[in-house]
């Protein structure tokens, strides 16, 4: 077995890294920037991607990155873009570039890092257990399959915080229906008495990769009814502020058809986002988390009854 060097991305990896995309994903892969290798130049030279490459006998076999919205100024960054070329794998190589990175996100004033893990195979959710981070939220049919088959792939959301930062959850009283889920997060990340202060417009609304997305500061019967209203059929995301007046957010969204799947760190704050689905496509599916298990049996009971 052949040694592995791991080093940090050089300008001049661009086409040896859009290579390696093309090589394992052909013309699938849910960013397009990786098949531009004067985007991925570019990426870097902004802020946007912090990268590390894995070489083995001096080429490129191994890649991941962490992603930042600068154009925000988030706390946040996303473990992303992790490819391992399939003459290489089973040497740990995704989990060492993870583990790499997340130390490199201290010396980038991340407060946590995100991780979007892939449904299809279990190997992406237990390299995310392995490097600490915890599962919080599911996005059904989240972007089409990169795998390139015709249906889309559901993404776990996981989380990990950085130098013991903590961003703790609001002190609710949580609905039974996702009582467990809130109390296990509560005892992860802890409670803050206070919601932090909201940042952007009230309301975003966006089409992005074949689905609706809506970021919502608050939930009131105007805004609900025209959420209400919106074609059924529309793969609609929404991402609600965590905040009092989740439990009434949360019956009112689910007698309009949409199903809770968990919550997701707001990148443009130090708070969490609620997030609700319409119009995904119920499907079986084994996951390594069995919170993110319970939620994804729940949505594909709740799609199958609002489909019928």
């Amino acid at each position: 077995m052949n040694p592995v060097t791991l080093r940090r991305y050089r300008i001049t990896d661009a086409p040896a890294v859009s290579g390696l995309f093309r090589e394992i994903y052909g013309d699938h892969y849910v960013q397009p920037h990786v098949y531009l290798p004067c985007m991925i130049s570019q990426n870097h030279c902004n802020g946007r991607w912090h990268s590390l490459v894995a070489l083995v006998n001096d080429k490129i076999r191994g890649h991941a990155t962490l992603f930042r919205q600068t154009t925000c100024h988030s706390s946040t960054a996303e473990l992303a873009l992790s490819v391992v070329h399939p003459d290489t794998r089973g040497q740990n190589i995704a989990t060492q570039l993870g583990q790499q990175l997340l130390t490199h996100a201290q010396a980038l004033d991340c407060r946590g890092v995100t991780i979007k893990q892939v449904t299809q195979h279990p190997y992406t959710q237990r390299m995310a257990a392995s490097l600490g981070f915890h599962s919080c939220g599911l996005l059904p049919d989240y972007v089409p399959s990169p795998f390139g088959g015709p249906g889309r792939e559901t993404i776990v959301i996981g989380y990990c915080s950085i130098d013991g930062y903590r961003r703790p959850l609001p002190a609710l009283v949580w609905p039974a229906a996702c009582r467990e889920l809130m109390l296990h997060l509560q005892a992860v990340f802890g409670i803050a008495d206070k919601t932090p202060p909201w940042k952007g417009p009230k309301v975003h609304f966006e089409h992005v990769s074949g689905r609706y997305d809506v970021t919502l500061k608050a939930l009131d019967d105007n805004l609900l009814k025209q959420l209400g209203q919106l074609p059924a059929h529309w793969l609609t995301s929404i991402r609600l502020r965590l905040a009092e007046g989740f439990a009434s957010a949360l019956d009112n969204l689910t007698a309009v058809g949409f199903t809770f799947t968990g919550v997701i760190p707001d990148d443009r704050g130090e708070g969490w986002l609620a997030l609700f689905h319409r119009g995904y496509q119920p499907c079986a599916l084994t996951l390594h988390c069995p919170h993110m298990q319970h939620l994804q049996d729940q949505a594909r009971e709740l799609g199958e009854m609002n489909q019928n």
